[in-house]
């Protein structure tokens, strides 16, 4: 039975057989990656659209079951990557089979189907991992050791449209990243929640702006959009000890803060040159895809080897938080009342 204290599963010996639910244009990454690790052996794929399984299996050598049964039958543990409104219902017959699972974000739908998956979790003794993959991305990795309670932070993702994901609001589709990272940087509940949003292309919402607190008094502005012109995915945060700004996109990052040197005699006398009583100091991490990383925490925490990164607790809060954004963005733009957060069937 799986450690759910540690969040680590039943250690196997040899390779943990791996299947992957769903081949869209992420589901086909999670069978060229999984296919590549060396600790996990890739026994295929279930795709419901066959003119699209032929065609992932063909160029990667993969094989494409004929139903997710037979997959489920074959397997220790799968990815799913299938729309939003079927997570609930692909993790939870893998998970009645005890079969360890990776989901992509956001979790589920509803919080009371996140709750009923955790349940069945912990009844079956099986992992669960959600794909905040963001928690991967080198500038987080590189950031970790010097966020020391941040007090505030400021956060922007904004991107292109593009219709894949457009059936849902941005606060699920692109925000929802922010929000993970947010509740993992400050590590403390969020108390408060006001947005505002607005539909431009589609009928729900296609930029939105949530500011949130915490209980640690920390407080977060975030900004979605994907109706942009340019592409960013920029986080800074303020915190008594400096200032650290991070780019998602480059994976590159910096930390700002006083120098130790500095007479703080002569910084009244007059204006200084910003580097003369502040040093910057790069934040490096080691370089690394982020979803074969995900994905290699993932076979670790199925193997015993490590604990779970990204637990189907962390990403129930986070859609925890979403969820009440787009509660408030209905409440101050009736006209989106229904929309806002439509999960479509």
């Amino acid at each position: 039975m799986a450690d759910r204290k540690k969040g680590v599963g039943k250690s196997r010996v040899g390779k943990t057989r791996v299947g992957v639910i769903g081949a869209g244009g992420l589901g086909q990454h999670h069978v060229r990656i999984m296919g590549e690790l060396a600790e996990a052996e890739m026994v295929g794929f279930f795709e419901s659209r066959s003119e699209r399984a032929a065609e992932i299996a063909s160029t990667s050598g993969a094989r494409a079951f004929a139903s997710l049964d037979e997959l489920l039958a074959d397997v220790d543990a799968v990815t799913i990557v299938v729309p939003t409104p079927k997570h609930f219902e692909v993790a939870k017959a893998a998970l009645e089979r005890g079969i360890h699972v990776l989901v992509e974000k956001p979790f589920t739908a509803t919080l009371d189907e996140a709750d009923e998956l955790l349940a069945l979790a912990e009844q079956k003794g099986a992992i669960v991992q959600i794909g905040h993959v963001e928690r991967f991305n080198r500038a987080i990795r590189a950031a970790l050791p010097f966020v020391d309670s941040p007090k505030f932070i400021e956060s922007d993702r904004l991107a292109p449209f593009n219709p894949r994901g457009s059936d849902v609001a941005v606060v699920l589709d692109l925000m929802i990243h922010d929000i993970d990272l947010l509740l993992t940087l400050v590590g403390a509940k969020v108390t408060s929640v006001k947005a505002v949003g607005v539909g431009v292309l589609t009928p729900s919402v296609d930029i939105a702006n949530a500011r949130l607190e915490f209980a640690t008094g920390a407080v977060a502005n975030i900004t979605a959009s994907r109706v942009s012109r340019e592409r960013m995915r920029k986080i800074r945060l303020f915190q008594q000890s400096g200032y650290i700004s991070l780019d998602l996109a480059t994976g590159s990052g910096e930390f700002y803060r006083m120098r130790r040197d500095v007479d703080l005699a002569e910084l009244a006398k007059g204006p200084l040159a910003l580097e003369a009583f502040v040093e910057r100091v790069p934040v490096e991490a080691p370089e690394g895809e982020p979803l074969r990383l995900e994905f290699q925490s993932f076979i670790a925490a199925v193997q015993g080897r490590a604990p779970v990164t990204v637990t189907g607790e962390d990403g129930r809060a986070a859609l925890g938080v979403a969820l009440q954004i787009v509660r408030e963005i209905e409440r101050t733009a009736p006209t989106l009342a229904g929309v806002a957060g439509h999960v479509p069937g």
